[in-house]
């Protein structure tokens, strides 16, 4: 349990800070894109960090 959580804020920042990066790069500046650009990366690290977490695991 405490490498899927380890994993999960690992990956959920790094996700999160792309897709910021992104959003910005892309025009979005005001605050409602960069907020579900956030959001959709923690979202998207929860089933990749299970899968990693779980290959780790063996």
């Amino acid at each position: 349990m405490f490498l899927l959580l380890a994993l999960y804020f690992v990956a959920g920042t790094t996700l999160a800070g792309s897709l910021i990066v992104a959003a910005l790069t892309a025009g979005f500046t005001t605050t409602m894109p960069i907020i579900y650009a956030a959001v959709a990366g923690f979202v998207i690290a929860a089933p990749v960090t299970w899968m990693v977490a779980r290959k780790l695991r063996g």
